[in-house]
C-alpha cells in the first residue's frame, strides 16, 4: 500500500511539472513512461505505474492552467481560458482567476464521483446504443459550434474552412509513421501555441500590478459552473475527438448561459471540465471498457484486467492528486502572479516559444523522427493556428485535427 501512496504523489509532482512547462502535453510525458513500461515493471507493480500516471493526469489538468492564464501559453484543453483569463489579469485579478480554475477543478472532480453509481447503471447500454451513430453525433454536434460561435455568414464560412484544412491536416498527421503523441505534439504546438504567442508579439505588454487580497465568492452561478463542467466532461467520455474547447460549449448550455459572472463561470467550467474528462476516461476503461485518452490507453495496456477494485483505488488516488494539486496550483499560480510583474512580456514570450520549439525537437530526434517534415508540419500548423486571431473566429474550431478523422473512422468502422 505504501508504494501506491508513493506513486500517487510522485505521479502529483510530475505532472505539476508537465502542467507548468509550455509545450509538454501529459499524453507525451506518459509515452515516456509506457515506453518505458517492458523495464520498468521489472521493479515496479503494474498498480504502481497505473497510479503515477493517473494522479500525473490529475495534477496536469488541474496545473496547466497556470501558464495559460498567465503567460498565455495554452494547449488544446486550456486555449479557451487565454481571453477570460487574461481579463482578470489585466484587471489584476491574477489571484481570483487561479483560485476559480483551481476550485472549479476540484469541485468537478467531486460531482463526477458522487456521480458515478448512476453512471455505471445508466452509461454502458446507453453507449452501446449509440456507438454506431457516433459519426453523426460528431457531425451534428460540429456543425452546431460552428453556427454557435458564429456572429455572420463570414465568420460561418472561415470557421468552417479552418475546421475542414486542420481535420485534413490532422488526418495526414496520423497516417504518417510517427506516433500520434508526437504528431498531436506538433500540431497542438502550432494550432494553440506558438501562433498564440506569435500573435501577442504585436504589443509590448506587461503583467499589471496583481491584487494579492483578491476574494472568491462562492455563488450559485460559480456551482452551476462546477457542476457543468462535471457533467460536461463526462459527456465528452462519448463524443471522441471533442476537447475541452467544444466541452465548454456543452458547459455553458449546462449552465444556463447568460452574462452574470460569466467570466467567473466561464473559467469555474472549463477548469471542472478538464479535470472531469481526465477522471472519466478512466472510469471508461471500466464501464465500456474502452480508454478515452492517452492516458487510459496507457493504463489499460498496463494493467490488462481492470476490476472494480482498480477503479476505487483509482478514484482514490484522483481524488488525493486533485486535493494536493488544488493547493499547488493556489500557492504556484500566487508565487508566479507576484514574481512576473513587470517582466516584459515579449522576452518571455520568446523564451516560450524557444521553449516549446526546443522540446518538439528533442522528442522528434528521440523518435528518430524526420526533422524537415516536422518542421513543415509545424510551420503549417502555426500558419493555421494565426488565421483565427486575423479572421475574428475562434479557434476551438481547430480541433477538427481530431473530429474529423474520428467521423471518418467511425463511419468506416461502422459501414
Amino acid at each position: 500500500m505504501f508504494d501506491l501512496i508513493l506513486a500517487c504523489f510522485a505521479g502529483i509532482f510530475c505532472g505539476a511539472i508537465t502542467g507548468l512547462i509550455p509545450g509538454i502535453h501529459v499524453n507525451t510525458a506518459g509515452a515516456i513512461i509506457f515506453a518505458s513500461s517492458v523495464f520498468l515493471l521489472n521493479n515496479f507493480s503494474p498498480e504502481f505505474l497505473g497510479v503515477f500516471l493517473a494522479s500525473m493526469a490529475i495534477s496536469h489538468a488541474l496545473l496547466e492552467f497556470i501558464p495559460s492564464i498567465l503567460l498565455g501559453v495554452p494547449e488544446e484543453s486550456t486555449a479557451l481560458s487565454v481571453l477570460p483569463g487574461h481579463r482578470m489579469v489585466l484587471q489584476g485579478r491574477a489571484r481570483e482567476a487561479i483560485r476559480l480554475v483551481a476550485f472549479g477543478g476540484f469541485g468537478a472532480i467531486l460531482i463526477t464521483i458522487l456521480l458515478l453509481p448512476l453512471f455505471i447503471m445508466i452509461l454502458p447500454p446507453f453507449y452501446y446504443l449509440i456507438k454506431p451513430y457516433i459519426w453523426i453525433l460528431l457531425i451534428f454536434g460540429s456543425f452546431y459550434m460552428i453556427i454557435r460561435l458564429s456572429k455572420d455568414l463570414k465568420t460561418f464560412f472561415w470557421s468552417l474552412v479552418l475546421f475542414l484544412f486542420s481535420g485534413i491536416v490532422g488526418w495526414v498527421m496520423l497516417e504518417t509513421p510517427m506516433s500520434a503523441n508526437l504528431s498531436l505534439m506538433c500540431l497542438f504546438t502550432g494550432f494553440f501555441g506558438v501562433s498564440t504567442l506569435i500573435y501577442s508579439l504585436n504589443e509590448n505588454s506587461f503583467l499589471p500590478h496583481q491584487n494579492k487580497f483578491s476574494k472568491l465568492n462562492f455563488n450559485a452561478s460559480l456551482f452551476r459552473g462546477i457542476i457543468s463542467g462535471g457533467v460536461s466532461g463526462t459527456i465528452l467520455g462519448f463524443l471522441p475527438g471533442f476537447g475541452p474547447a467544444q466541452g465548454t460549449i456543452i458547459a455553458q448550455e449546462l449552465s444556463g448561459g447568460g452574462t452574470e459572472n460569466s467570466t467567473e463561470k466561464f473559467l469555474t467550467s472549463i477548469s471542472g471540465l478538464n479535470t472531469a474528462d481526465t477522471l472519466f476516461s478512466l472510469v471508461a476503461i471500466f464501464l465500456i471498457g474502452n480508454p478515452r485518452s492517452g492516458i487510459a490507453v496507457y493504463i489499460s495496456q498496463i494493467i490488462q484486467d481492470f476490476t472494480l477494485s482498480h477503479l476505487l483505488f483509482f478514484i482514490f488516488a484522483s481524488l488525493t492528486s486533485v486535493s494536493v494539486a488544488l493547493i499547488l496550483c493556489l500557492k504556484i499560480g500566487d508565487w508566479l502572479s507576484d514574481s512576473l510583474q513587470g517582466i516584459n512580456y515579449n522576452k518571455l514570450t520568446l523564451v516560450a516559444i524557444s521553449l516549446m520549439v526546443t522540446i518538439l525537437m528533442i522528442f522528434s530526434i528521440l523518435e528518430q523522427s524526420n526533422i524537415l517534415f516536422i518542421i513543415l508540419a509545424l510551420l503549417t500548423s502555426t500558419a493555421l493556428g494565426l488565421l483565427p486571431h486575423y479572421l475574428g473566429v475562434s479557434k476551438s474550431h481547430l480541433m477538427g485535427v481530431l473530429i474529423v478523422p474520428a467521423i471518418v473512422i467511425y463511419y468506416i468502422k461502422f459501414h
